[in-house]
């Protein structure tokens, strides 16, 4: 059985085997393609409404067909789910309505049979306010040591009735709620009120952290994806700056001159100390496992999270921020190839995510210059409410060929599952069925994320809730307009999103080599054309109009090509060896 290097426990419970040797290579990570799963809305296999552990493992065939490396989890642990899940009240446990412990094992021996690693979302900048040690540091009340793993201070005024500062969550609304002890006390929460930030001072807090990496690296999985890496550590010192000040260290702010600022709550230098530490319990195991950062930080301390020492990889959202513009394109993996080559890590390539407006949706609408996360959902908002209409064949052609450069450069790419079919945003989700935080903290000035969370479709033809469940309504309202998308229609389309998909990510395997990229000479404003050290060309047109083709034979191309001609926004691999 899979046994750390160092250390007492020995994985007896685990599926793993030394005699898998496929599942050896320590470096698997820097080239993979890793497929984010949003367990609640990928299948539901008990028909209750809600995806499961059991879901994804009857899918693990369809994942391979895919060609992915490895899978990683959004959360799936014990959640009132305030937040999707984010609001974990049980690090170390499956969510009933997901699954149990048993069914996880199941799952990560099925992905294994099949080729496909496990990682899973670490969320260690809060907490559910259900977790059991927020509810003891409640009923300890005020000065006790179980309130001390939280942040909480004295609110102001006489009766200290108001909160400590003027401070706003991420979510909209204020960052700090009463204790519910009637003690004057207030905790604080950079998101919603039902996730209280832990004190990343308190050696409690560190201490379980490690019990929780080691008790999903037992269980056997290759790595995990660390939910706001950047915010761990934070200033509470006293004064606490105002909201005014504090928002002029802001993460644009930032990367445009003001980089010498340090942030109260933010990527701050302390908690790389925290990440050697996890480093040293990845390298317990043999391999090491793997991580990535969820780090929204100033490009020039984006390669400190991606230190050996530390986690190990970052990802990169410049590009998913970029138009489909050549010139954003090319400074966007410039920097990146940079950064990686700085941190000794591999780059990473994303376009969508859970918390993201699907990217075939995003480039279907006029160009939007996002400088950050918020104001990408800010955009969509104003885009919708000004009654924009979404170019649907323009936003998929671009998506597609946005696609197949990302697949093509060196590093790795994270896929968010519903893209391989080309799927929309779904923009109509009636106000009473949305469950997003930042909707309802908002008071729906703010649409948030459930657009992109819609379950899955998987067969047409009228099968309910389109193959997704056999029983009770999808959780969130699934549109008509699905049929088309679904997994039963695309495969049997040979031109289908799905299909191309396929086909980039088996060729892929083939153009991976040496972590590196040449640019040719010469090649027409508006189209990016670089060489692979294997011989392998891509070359992509964002202009609105044809271009000559380069010399070379056509391995793949997300739009035909035809008569020597590069199609308008297309991007196509070439061979010439």
């Amino acid at each position: 059985m899979l046994q750390r290097t160092s250390g007492a426990y020995s994985a007896t419970q685990s599926c793993w085997s030394n005699a898998d040797t496929s599942f050896t290579d320590a470096d698997w990570w820097r080239q993979a393609v890793i497929y984010q799963i949003y367990p609640r809305s990928f299948k539901d296999n008990n028909g209750d409404g809600i995806g499961d552990l059991k879901g994804i493992t009857s899918k693990a065939g369809y994942l391979q067909a895919l060609g992915v490396d490895a899978v990683w989890l959004s959360p799936f642990y014990p959640s009132a789910l305030k937040d999707g899940g984010y609001d974990v009240a049980d690090y170390r446990n499956v969510d009933p309505k997901i699954g149990t412990l048993e069914d996880f094992d199941e799952m990560v021996a099925s992905l294994k049979d099949v080729g496909v690693r496990v990682m899973v979302d670490i969320v260690p900048n809060h907490c559910s306010d259900d977790h059991e040690w927020f509810q003891a540091a409640v009923k300890a009340g005020k000065g006790s040591p179980e309130r001390e793993r939280f942040i909480f201070r004295d609110g102001l005024g006489e009766n200290k009735d108001q909160p400590p500062t003027d401070w706003e969550c991420t979510f909209g609304g204020p960052a700090w709620s009463p204790s519910g002890a009637n003690d004057g006390q207030w905790y604080y929460h950079m998101f919603d009120s039902s996730q209280p930030d832990w004190n990343w001072n308190h050696p409690d807090v560190r201490e379980d952290f490690l019990k929780t990496l080691r008790f999903w690296g037992d269980r056997g999985v290759s790595g995990f994806r660390i939910d706001v890496a950047h915010a761990l550590v934070k200033d509470m010192s006293e004064p606490l700056p105002n909201w005014a000040d504090l928002s002029k260290l802001t993460y644009h702010k930032l990367q445009n001159g003001n980089a010498g600022l340090i942030h109260p709550l933010m990527d701050r230098d302390e908690v790389h100390d925290v990440y050697k530490s996890w480093r040293r319990v990845f390298n317990e195991y043999n391999p090491p496992l793997m991580a990535v950062a969820e780090a929204w930080v100033a490009p020039d301390r984006q390669s400190r999270y991606a230190s050996a020492e530390g986690l190990g990889q970052t990802f990169s959202f410049d590009i998913l921020l970029c138009n489909f513009n050549a010139g954003e394109y090319r400074k966007t993996i410039e920097h990146g190839l940079k950064a990686s080559e700085e941190s000794k890590s591999s780059t990473t390539w994303v376009l969508s995510n859970h918390d993201v407006i699907r990217h075939a949706t995003r480039f279907g609408f006029p160009d939007v210059r996002n400088e950050n996360l918020p104001i990408a959902v800010h955009d969509y908002n104003k885009l919708v409410k000004a009654g924009k209409a979404v170019d649907v064949e323009t936003g998929l052609k671009r998506a597609k060929a946005a696609t197949l450069l990302i697949l093509g450069l060196p590093g790795s790419t994270y896929i968010y599952q519903g893209e391989e079919l080309g799927l929309q945003e779904v923009l109509e989700i009636p106000d009473a069925e949305r469950q997003d935080p930042i909707f309802i903290r908002t008071k729906g000035g703010e649409f948030g994320r459930d657009g992109c969370r819609v379950p899955l479709p998987w067969s047409a033809g009228g099968a309910k809730n389109f193959g997704f469940g056999d029983g009770q309504k999808a959780h969130l309202p699934q549109p008509e307009w699905f049929d088309v998308y679904a997994v039963s229609e695309e495969d049997k389309d040979s031109d289908s999103t799905l299909n191309l998909y396929r086909k980039a990510l088996k060729s892929r395997r083939i153009l991976q080599g040496e972590e590196k990229l040449e640019w040719v000479p010469g090649a027409p404003e508006g189209v990016l054309h670089f060489k692979r050290p294997n011989g392998w060309e891509v070359v992509l047109n964002t202009t609105k109009d044809a271009v000559d083709l380069p010399a070379g034979e056509v391995v793949i191309s997300s739009t035909p090509v035809t008569e020597g001609k590069l199609p308008a926004e297309t991007t196509v691999w070439l061979r010439n060896n």
